[in-house]
């Protein structure tokens, strides 16, 4: 049986990136394969990359040394037939949790070495899923170098954007009006739009199972 890991990058379960990556998780799960969940605002303390280098030892090749709460999610990925992933966009970015397991999965197989750049003797394919309260269209230099360098390091990669998502179930409880939202339009969104982008998800989990 297939393994495939889902990880949310986002701080909220429940919400529009764990409902995405929760849906590639099943659509991983309905096509045979077993599916591990991580959630990283859940792990003991980690950081990003520290660039310490052990890393590019012969006997730690491909292999982050640093010992935290990341460790457990990096193994597991390694061992995986797949990867989901999936964060919010935070101020035209990736969450700092994202960014700290990205780094670490990318650097610890990156070789310096301009014949054989990369030390990855397993390629995995990868769904990378963002969320963002901002419209669509706006990301593309983002997605683009993380998806290249994903290609590059893990293995081939899907993207999946979901924007203008819903960020609170009443805009009107908010202490000061969120005048940049049209809650209406939100909401609206929300309910014909955003259930077509589960499908989606869904979809490329499931499919992620045949290329691996």
């Amino acid at each position: 049986m297939k393994r495939i890991i889902a990880v949310n990058a986002g701080p909220r379960v429940g919400w529009n990136t764990d409902t995405l990556v929760s849906q590639a998780a099943k659509g991983a799960e309905d096509a045979g394969a077993n599916v591990e969940r991580f959630h990283l605002f859940r792990l003991e303390k980690y950081t990003g990359c520290i660039s310490c280098f052990g890393c590019k030892r012969e006997k730690n090749k491909g292999r982050c040394v640093c010992r935290d709460g990341l460790t457990e999610v990096l193994d597991a990925i390694r061992e995986s037939d797949g990867l989901i992933i999936g964060s919010p966009n935070y101020l035209s970015e990736m969450t700092a949790s994202f960014r700290a397991l990205y780094e670490r999965i990318i650097f610890q197989n990156l070789t310096y070495n301009r014949e054989t750049p990369t030390c990855n003797s397993k390629r995995i394919p990868v769904l990378l899923i963002m969320t963002s309260n901002a419209p669509e269209g706006s990301y593309e230099d983002i997605l683009e170098n993380y998806q290249q360098a994903m290609d590059r390091f893990v293995g081939p990669t899907e993207v999946l954007v979901s924007g203008d998502t819903l960020q609170l179930k009443d805009y009107s409880k908010t202490d000061w009006p969120w005048t940049m939202f049209d809650p209406v339009h939100k909401q609206q969104r929300h309910e014909t739009v955003f259930p077509e982008e589960c499908q989606r998800a869904y979809e490329l989990g499931a499919s992620l199972v045949a290329t691996s």
